[in-house]
């Protein structure tokens, strides 16, 4: 439970280096909305500072000697369950360990910070900044069963507080090119954006789709490497193809694009061919992939051939792209409230009049073929 008394998040970082301790000490203590309430060595230490006092959100190695984070995540989700945090090196051998943490019960991952230029350390601190006070909207409960996480989603009740940048660093506002989308055609592109909470609700999403699904392109807010693990684990998962996009990608019937973390994803059109354009540029929305940026996209050279779902996040990226999308004829489609982890996202859209309409997890999948049906039909 977040302590609504307190005008901050109270933070415990859980880390066996010192350096990255105190590098994370340096990050939280940096933003006006957190604080950190300890660090602790290992998970024995962190469990006798959780004794006397509960965290708002937990910041949660993996590897540390005595236990290690994924066996303490567990522990805490059965026993007392806190939003957790996971921070790890970008490795391509954690992102499987990882991702299983977020199936325990974690909310979100983060990278460990590390030296680098400025920018890079500016970006760090937003990532981070945003994951814990993304965390703590998150509220638990008590799981039904071992391993397993229930959670209730939770009013987005601060604003993020810095300057962003919008779509338009990426590519053009409608009013200021010719519009590109094509008329309407046999072939529908779904377009997905998703933040906290996103991995395990596209998880389930992505299950209920059948075999011919029409092609999908998905953001969801995660770091750099984890989306290609991510896109593995759905792709063994599920019945569609579930991969990590790459430039110049197709968009198919059966198969499923997952935007690489660190990198923008747009839908681009020749001819009668969708296809994806994965390129670099600055943060948008404060996110790198941003939804934003592919909603965009989808509205000029999609329009009424698109669909756009809006899912679980904080924030407001993507609202202003589905209401592109809503007024170039696309479909559009917010998670409902009853069903997010934190409904920050999709409430931006609605408040901005994108969403044709607003609908639970388990009625998404029906939703997008109910409305492909009359499209895809010769």
């Amino acid at each position: 439970m977040i302590a609504s008394a307190r005008s901050k998040l109270r933070v415990l970082i859980v880390d066996d280096s010192a350096s990255v301790r105190e590098a994370l000490r340096e990050v939280v203590g940096s933003d006006p909305d957190l604080e950190v309430m300890g660090a602790a060595q290992d998970p024995y230490v962190a469990a006798k500072m959780i004794a006397e006092e509960v965290p708002d959100v937990i910041i949660l190695d993996v590897e540390m000697p005595r236990m290690d984070g994924i066996t303490f995540l567990r522990k805490i989700m059965q026993q007392r369950p806190i939003p957790v945090v996971m921070c790890s090196s970008l490795t391509i051998e954690g992102t499987e360990t990882l991702l299983e943490a977020m199936e325990a019960g974690a909310v979100d991952i983060i990278p460990k910070p590390k030296i680098g230029s400025r920018e890079f350390l500016i970006e760090s601190r937003i990532w981070v900044c945003d994951a814990i006070k993304a965390a703590g909207r998150a509220r638990l409960r008590m799981p039904a069963a071992p391993g397993k996480v229930g959670v209730l989603r939770t009013e987005d009740k601060r604003t993020l507080g810095a300057a962003k940048l919008t779509a338009d660093v990426i590519l053009p506002p409608p009013s200021h090119r010719k519009n590109s989308a094509m008329t309407r055609t046999t072939e529908t592109v779904v377009c997905i954006g998703a933040s906290t909470g996103g991995t395990e609700s596209l998880r389930v999403l992505l299950e209920s789709f059948p075999l011919d699904m029409p092609g999908t392109v998905i953001v969801q807010h995660m770091p750099e490497k984890f989306t290609e693990a991510f896109a593995r684990r759905l792709d063994s998962l599920c019945a569609v193809t579930v991969r990590e996009a790459r430039d110049n990608d197709t968009i198919l019937r059966g198969q499923v694009l997952i935007a690489p973390g660190n990198r923008h994803t747009l839908l681009r059109r020749s001819g009668a061919r969708y296809y994806v354009e994965v390129k670099d540029g600055p943060l948008v929305c404060r996110h790198r992939p941003s939804v934003d940026v592919l909603f965009r996209s989808a509205a000029q050279y999609a329009g009424a051939n698109a669909i756009g779902i809006l899912m679980t996040g904080m924030g407001d990226d993507g609202a202003r792209g589905l209401l592109e999308m809503f007024q170039a004829g696309a479909h559009t489609v917010a998670e409902d409230e009853s069903t997010c982890v934190v409904f920050g996202m999709p409430k931006e859209a609605i408040k901005l009049g994108a969403v044709r309409n607003v609908l639970p997890l388990d009625r998404l999948k029906d939703e997008i073929m109910r409305n492909c049906a009359g499209r895809d039909s010769p």
